[in-house]
């Protein structure tokens, strides 16, 4: 078995006026079989690319939302997780950064060709839903960094 790959990423926890975060549906396009998931907006660091950067960066790519990254302030989590995704295996540190917005009208439209393929659909979720659903999500301990 080979080792797992490292890779940086950063995420956004994006919450509207009513208190809602974003949550994208997803899955393994390569290997469907593994079932279908929820998870915030955000992604892989480009070289030379702080989290900061790379969470706005994502932010636009993948909501059509701009922000300076200096707005999204400090991580408010940080985690390791390991998952596999198409036919390797990721240990992947992330962080977490929160954004409130009044609302925002989701635009995919940045999307790239893995993102058009794994991504099913988004939706704005409340904290009592995410605490009533079967659905899984991930991070596993978004209702405690949600405010």
């Amino acid at each position: 078995m080979t080792a797992p790959q490292a890779r940086r990423a950063a995420r956004v926890l994006l919450l509207d006026g009513r208190d809602r975060v974003l949550l994208f549906q997803g899955r393994d396009p390569v290997h469907a079989d593994r079932g279908q998931w929820w998870f915030t907006p955000g992604g892989g660091l480009d070289p030379e690319e702080t989290p900061a950067q790379a969470a706005a960066r994502e932010l636009r790519e993948e909501t059509g939302l701009e922000v300076e990254p200096g707005a999204l302030g400090s991580p408010v989590h940080q985690r390791v997780t390991t998952f596999p995704w198409g036919d390797v295996v990721y240990e992947q540190s992330e962080d977490y950064f929160v954004l409130r917005v009044d609302s925002h009208e989701v635009d995919t439209s940045g999307f790239n060709e893995v993102e058009t393929a794994a991504v099913l659909g988004h939706r704005w979720w409340h904290r009592a839903e995410l605490a009533s659903t079967g659905e899984t999500f991930y991070p596993r301990e978004l209702l405690e960094l949600l405010p």
